[in-house]
């Protein structure tokens, strides 16, 4: 079936360019200017997945979040501006599946988008007791992955991480001690051909530890080895 698109944003130009896009890939779109209007249309007939803008009037994005998630675990995605750091980390520990900077690249959000209805749809799957082989949490040391639910724990303790984030951490724990190159980690968190600069993932480790750090200031499972890659310490 043809997955439904939510956008909301009071970008007129910015709903318009995502919602050609999005069609472009098969995707259905409806597209909201005004925030409000846009909750009950979701909770009146629910999309498949969400965009929302963080920053509008009325009712801003968190708080969108926030009302669609007392009714559905509706997949979202955020877009932010560059200063918005902590609106972003509230988000996600509001339930958040990702988020995206603006200005930013559409065949990165269809690829984000992507991702995240095949996990969505993994999820259903498996709620639906179907054939979960290959998809069984990893245990790693203090580190528990449950790719199906993307759920992570470290020593007993909820860790929120955003899709790529979880792409790139069981990347690296499902063979411990392996160094894995910038290159081999960007193929596993950025398919469908997206191109992303090095530092990209280099900024994704500094947030993996950062908020690893923020329950265990010990955590050192992650190893950086200059001019190779990384590599998960077991």
């Amino acid at each position: 079936m043809t997955a439904n698109i939510a956008l909301v944003d009071d970008d007129r130009n910015i709903l318009t360019s995502v919602s050609i896009a999005m069609q472009a890939e098969g995707f259905v779109t409806r597209v909201y200017s005004d925030s409000e209007a846009a909750l009950q249309a979701i909770i009146d007939h629910p999309p498949d997945l969400g965009i929302f803008d963080i920053k509008m009037p009325k009712m801003d994005g968190l708080e969108l979040l926030r009302r669609v998630r007392e009714k559905s675990n509706l997949p979202v995605i955020f877009l932010t501006s560059k200063d918005e750091e902590l609106d972003e980390a509230l988000g996600l520990a509001m339930g958040a599946d990702d988020y995206i900077k603006k200005p930013f690249s559409q065949r990165l959000l269809i690829a984000r988008v992507k991702s995240i209805l095949r996990r969505a749809e993994l999820v259903k799957l498996t709620d639906d007791e179907a054939d979960t082989e290959g998809l069984e949490p990893l245990v790693r040391g203090a580190l528990e992955m449950d790719p199906a639910r993307h759920l992570v724990k470290w020593n007993g303790d909820n860790v929120t991480l955003t899709v790529t984030e979880f792409m790139i951490l069981e990347t690296l724990a499902n063979r411990p001690g392996v160094v894995k190159s910038r290159n081999q980690l960007m193929d596993a968190a950025y398919q469908d051909d997206v191109y992303v600069d090095d530092r990209t993932i280099d900024s994704h480790i500094k947030r993996l530890r950062r908020k690893f750090r923020e329950i265990d200031p010990e955590f050192d499972a992650i190893d950086t080895l200059y001019g190779a890659g990384y590599r998960y310490n077991e």
